[in-house]
């Protein structure tokens, strides 16, 4: 008989470490593929960010991956406000097939809130960075050619 799979542990999981994954290899185990093409965009973002500690702000291959992380992340925080989302009985359809049903609570909507916070911070971060670079080339770019 298969194992329950709880929604709120899911959301939580989505938020915690959901950028590697670990929501779906929760929810459909470890021959899930997507689950296992988590951890690589988020570890070239997590490289970028090193990059960019050591090398300052000028490195351009930092400027590409960093960006990815925070791609990933928001990735994350989607699925876990889609799945706190989800209507009880939707998931335990879907989830749980012949077992029987159990509510979601408070923890599940408090995960949801706190996905959404963290994925509005990481999505806003995101196009602020790729922005502010994309401009300062162009600005670079435009000095250049008038000199």
């Amino acid at each position: 008989m298969p194992a329950y799979k709880s929604k709120t542990l899911a959301t939580w999981s989505a938020l915690l470490l959901g950028s590697f994954g670990l929501h779906r290899f929760y929810l459909y185990g470890p021959r899930d593929l997507l689950a296992w093409l988590h951890p690589w965009p988020t570890l070239l973002g997590l490289y970028g960010v090193q990059r960019m500690g050591e090398l300052g702000q000028d490195d351009r291959l930092s400027w590409l991956l960093m960006p990815i992380l925070g791609l990933m992340l928001v990735n994350a925080m989607i699925c876990g406000i889609v799945y706190g989302l989800t209507p009880d009985a939707t998931w335990n359809a879907r989830h749980n097939p012949g077992l029987p049903a159990r509510a979601s609570g408070w923890p599940n909507i408090i995960g949801v809130i706190a996905c959404l916070m963290f994925g509005g911070i990481c999505l806003m971060t995101t196009i602020a960075f790729s922005a502010q670079r994309y401009f300062e080339t162009q600005v670079e770019a435009a000095q250049a050619i008038s000199q």
